[in-house]
């Protein structure tokens, strides 16, 4: 049994009523607890119109889709039309662009925040170019003004990737409220979770109409059956899932505060330990969301793999830092890309990992992870 796992999943009694609710209503497909699950979420953070869909995955897809409505052409190859992306994230973030019908151009990040660099963009811009995919990783927001001031610049569509993100802010404003998209996951590790489940949400109606229809076969919303006007699929969220979600809304702030105190607490407790790796600080006038403890080795002789060995073996869960999608994971060998071409990622990649910081870890198990930490680095 690990004593810090990645995420942990406790229904409250407003979700297992609303789980028998669902059930008894004899209507699990997509229904009335999706339809209020899209309204409550929408009112956290001021966002106008939210399409709840499948999973994290399946947002990114539909918000890349809705790309043929707006400045993409369909074409059955790839290059035809990009998408800019971050080297380093979740691989569901280039996938997710591969599924869409796009080719991702993948942009190196900056080791110590983990988000993408904003300055190295522009140069991977070509008339194919569509959008710019920021992810906000870890939950710390990217620089969303410079990445907008560039987007505008190239008449290019923002999608902000927020599935680590849930109530992050840049510079005062709500993350998702500053480019033309945002998705959003609610797995397990993620502040509000359904089980599985995601959405995708806007503040422009338009684009909101074309999402509404690629979740669902590219089908008319709200018009006659079996009338398809764009490629959809099927990426529906169903009533089971947005019974426990809704519930979640209720006491989203308070698990916000609980996870964001976890993360500086723990950052508090390690500050002597910044000589040896980066963590996911906080940068002035910004509030991460504490998705995640990230802890970046800032030399590689302290050895990862005997980091993350003695992690597990002390009963924290760990996972990788994702590493470089182009050049580190086989399943994007077909781009032709080469090892060293996005050191910055590739380092990350080789070189982090991150374990849980979730609501329901006690002042105890924080300290717990600040003590191994010692001794791992204090015996290196």
């Amino acid at each position: 049994m690990k004593r810090i796992k990645f995420g942990d999943v406790r229904l409250s009694k407003n979700a297992e009523d609303n789980l028998l609710t669902a059930v008894k209503n004899n209507w699990i497909t997509s229904g009335p607890f999706v339809k209020e699950f899209e309204k409550k979420w929408g009112e956290l953070f001021d966002y106008k119109y939210n399409i709840m869909v499948n999973s994290g995955t399946g947002a990114d897809i539909v918000a890349c889709k809705s790309l043929f409505d707006l400045n993409a052409k369909r074409s059955l190859n790839l290059s035809d039309n990009e998408i800019i992306a971050p080297a380093l994230a979740f691989v569901a973030v280039g996938t997710a662009i591969v599924d869409a019908g796009f080719k991702p151009v993948f942009v190196d990040i900056k080791r110590e925040t983990l988000n993408i660099d904003p300055d190295k963009i522009e140069d991977k811009i070509t008339p194919k170019t569509r959008a710019i995919l920021a992810v906000h990783t870890m939950g710390r927001p990217c620089e969303m003004d410079k990445i907008m001031e560039i987007a505008r610049k190239h008449n290019l569509y923002v999608i902000e990737d927020s599935c680590e993100a849930h109530g992050a802010k840049y510079k005062g404003k709500f993350i998702g409220n500053w480019g033309d998209m945002a998705t959003f996951s609610f797995y397990s590790a993620h502040l509000i979770c359904s089980g599985e489940g995601g959405v995708v949400s806007t503040n422009n109606e338009r684009i909101a109409y074309f999402l509404a229809s690629i979740k669902n076969h590219g089908r008319k919303p709200n018009d006659i059956y079996f009338q398809h006007d764009r490629i959809g699929g099927n990426y529906k969220m169903n009533d089971m899932e947005a019974a426990i979600g809704v519930a979640a809304i209720q006491d989203f702030w308070e698990t916000f505060r609980i996870r964001r105190e976890n993360v500086n607490y723990l950052i508090e407790k390690t500050k002597d330990l910044q000589k040896y790796a980066y963590f996911n600080l906080e940068d002035a006038g910004n509030e991460n969301c504490g998705h995640a403890f990230s802890v970046t080795l800032k030399d590689p002789k302290y050895n990862l793999s005997k980091l993350y060995s003695f992690l597990e073996q002390n009963g924290i869960e760990c996972k990788r830092n994702f590493g470089s999608m182009p050049t580190q994971h086989k399943a994007f060998e077909f781009l032709g890309h080469k090892l060293g071409e996005f050191p910055e990622s590739e380092y990350v990649g080789d070189n982090g990992l991150h374990f849980g910081i979730h609501r329901y870890l006690s002042r105890d198990d924080l300290d717990y992870a600040s003590e191994k930490l010692h001794e791992y680095f204090n015996n290196i």
